[in-house]
């Protein structure tokens, strides 16, 4: 007999396939929606320790604080009157935050590109944005005249700041091997920016728009505020009422406005949800 045939020849057995169902995401998403318990139980405790604060604060300081009644009485019976100034404020935090954005997103692209440019440029930046706005708006207000110009201006100004230096370190984050990678198939400029540079860099660049779509509503009403001849805005009415000691009506303005940057944060929020749902930060985060 063969020595061969001696020896015993084991098979192992194939693997049996095992087939995994598809995981199926739950119609209702705790991630988006706004209407799960996750989202509105916090909101419905901060607005009741608020609302009990503020009533506590009204009867034991009633030159500092209204009575929560006054406020919805104001805002009530004067409704039209809010709506117009919100509606007001609320473009030109819109155009003013355009205005940056466009701005500081081309600035961004020349200082990741020229490094010459960055040198140039980051400094005459940090100097913009240390500078008060508020010293400068009767200059705009001299340069611009009484329109929307320089509300436009200020608020662009308080917005841009934080995009160029997010964006421009979005669009230096990429690794170096990628980089490399794309130099050996001969990509261009153009094509490696639009590729690599600014897919890298839209998380930073919606870090950065979380934080300035609220800041717009700031920055629209302290250019109202500051700029002479302001005659509609959530600004001029507050200004108004103050000069008038109309407290409630200084209150109510308030209340806009910080429910317009409370609704301009969770639309980008959305945004950002809907644009980086592949990104790292989105996964395993119902987003």
């Amino acid at each position: 007999m063969n020595a061969a045939e001696d020896v015993l020849t084991v098979t192992e057995p194939e693997p049996e396939l095992i087939v995994v169902p598809p995981v199926r995401r739950p119609m209702w998403r705790p991630g988006l929606g706004f209407l799960h318990p996750r989202m509105w139980l916090p909101l419905v405790l901060m607005l009741a320790v608020l609302a009990t604060l503020w009533t506590w604060g009204a009867h034991s300081m009633p030159y500092l604080l209204p009575p929560l009644g006054d406020i919805g009485a104001t805002l009530r019976e004067d409704a039209d009157y809010y709506l117009n100034n919100a509606w007001v404020t609320l473009k030109e935090a819109l155009m003013g935050l355009g205005l940056g954005l466009v701005a500081a997103f081309v600035l961004a692209v020349i200082t990741s590109e020229f490094p010459l440019a960055r040198r140039a440029i980051m400094p005459v930046a940090v100097i913009l944005n240390v500078t008060p706005l508020v010293a400068i708006a009767p200059a705009l207000v001299v340069a611009f005249g009484f329109g929307a110009a320089p509300k436009l201006i200020v608020t662009g100004l308080i917005c841009f700041f934080p995009i160029l230096i997010n964006t421009s370190m979005g669009l230096r984050a990429v690794p170096q091997p990628v980089l490399q990678v794309y130099q050996t198939v001969n990509a261009s400029r153009l094509e490696t920016l639009w590729y690599i540079r600014i897919p890298m860099a839209m998380p930073y660049l919606f870090a950065a728009l979380r934080i300035v779509f609220p800041l717009s509503v700031v920055g629209a009403v302290v250019a109202e505020l500051s700029a002479a001849g302001s005659s509609a805005g959530l600004g001029t009415a507050i200004s108004l009422a103050s000069s008038m000691n109309r407290l409630a009506a200084v209150y109510a303005s308030i209340a806009i406005l910080a429910l317009l940057g409370s609704v301009l944060l969770l639309l980008v929020t959305a945004l950002e949800r809907r644009v980086l749902h592949w990104h790292e930060s989105r996964q395993g985060n119902g987003g």
